[in-house]
């Protein structure tokens, strides 16, 4: 069974949503402070954490910025509803998905199995190769989820890895956010969602610039974005 951990000060809310996620086969723990939050991740008993922003001891961005010094479990945040920037700031923090509160459970439920999906499958139609991908000095292995630059070991999040994984399986042909947002976050691209934005900054900020200072990752104005193969890239800069 899958478990699940659910960190908010709202013992309502979090009994609530406990309940409604046991109903659909989770195994649902709950803290109430941010500490309890990065000491429960940090048992490596869950496969996802459900962060709060406004929590005590230790805020939900403060909690998530400790926990990605240390691993990549999954973490969808709660966002006070409006407030675009709380959800920026926690896609940038390296959160994997936002929801807005008071959030509707089976929307809830929709994005966790989402996210879970996004670190068992390949991106893409290319689900079943799981051969290594190099480009330039960028080496990505689906198998096992693992990603290098320049030799040098990069930690993604689960949807940072499949967002590099369908740019680079399409290298050299714009990808458009409509695809990446459709086939990685699973929903549909609405107006003002800079979700994808996010993802694929955070990509660009891990990875760097090759060494000729070119960028890997260029953004395509209203359309999406298009990994580089260049040359250089080609021949291994």
């Amino acid at each position: 069974m899958i478990r699940l951990l659910i960190a908010d000060d709202d013992l309502e809310l979090c009994e609530l949503l406990s309940e409604y996620l046991t109903s659909e086969g989770f195994q649902v723990d709950q803290v109430h402070d941010g500490e309890q939050a990065v000491a429960g991740i940090l048992t490596g008993q869950y496969a996802l954490l459900i962060l709060d922003i406004m929590m005590p001891k230790m805020n939900g961005f403060d909690a998530l910025r400790e926990l990605r010094k240390h691993n990549r479990t999954p973490v969808l945040m709660l966002t006070a509803r409006g407030d675009d920037v709380d959800r920026i700031v926690g896609l940038e923090m390296g959160a994997d998905d936002y929801l807005p509160k008071p959030c509707n459970p089976r929307e809830l439920v929709a994005r966790i199995r989402a996210i879970l999906r996004r670190i068992e499958q390949p991106a893409g139609t290319a689900a079943l190769s799981s051969e290594t991908l190099t480009i330039g000095d960028v080496e990505l292995r689906p198998s096992s989820r693992d990603v290098y630059c320049a030799g040098n070991p990069v930690s993604l999040t689960s949807t940072e890895f499949r967002v590099l994984e369908l740019l680079m399986r399409q290298a050299g042909e714009v990808v458009t956010k409509k695809q990446l947002t459709e086939e990685i976050l699973e929903r549909k691209l609405t107006q003002y969602d800079r979700s994808m934005d996010m993802h694929v900054s955070h990509v660009r900020r891990k990875l760097g610039k090759p060494s000729r200072g070119e960028e890997r990752i260029k953004t395509v104005r209203s359309v999406g974005y298009l990994y580089v193969v260049s040359p250089t890239a080609q021949d291994g800069e």
